[in-house]
């Protein structure tokens, strides 16, 4: 299993990348598309950013998964977005967007998760490594309009 130094490692290797090619290498890997997402940290209050995979979008919603390579531990952003749903994502060719993270329900999750996997199989085998039930989380743009409180 991947540990979390190798994991913070391989996100700096990947904005390297971004960096050193000016964007023209690097938003995508395993032929799904590359997304920053950035969340608050739920003990620091600062920005976090990772690097993820999105393998499966619909419409204007994207879902990501919190495999953490099949660890038995979430992933450090997931539990961000639990404490903060409120994220920004960048993709490539488009401007940073605000959006709203959430947790698939199960009914949500069932019918998503073999569309996932169907689209990238290394999913199901993260899946298989771990006890915990692997979340899918659903990026929706924010509702700025929304009320607050």
């Amino acid at each position: 299993m991947p540990s979390d130094g190798f994991l913070k490692m391989m996100n700096r290797v990947h904005r390297g990348l971004l960096k050193v090619s000016a964007g023209k290498i690097g938003w995508t890997a395993a032929r799904m598309p590359v997304l920053e997402l950035t969340t608050i940290g739920r003990r620091s209050g600062e920005p976090r950013s990772v690097m993820l995979t999105s393998p499966h979008r619909e419409g204007e919603t994207i879902v990501v998964v919190a495999s953490k390579g099949g660890e038995d531990t979430h992933p450090a952003w997931f539990l961000n977005l639990r404490e903060n749903p409120e994220v920004v994502v960048s993709m490539q060719n488009a401007p940073a967007q605000k959006m709203t993270a959430r947790v698939a329900p199960p009914e949500e999750r069932e019918r998503l998760w073999p569309i996932v996997t169907g689209n990238a199989a290394n999913y199901a085998n993260y899946q298989n490594k771990t006890q915990r039930e692997i979340p899918l989380v659903v990026l929706e743009p924010a509702d700025e309009a929304r009320p607050q409180g």
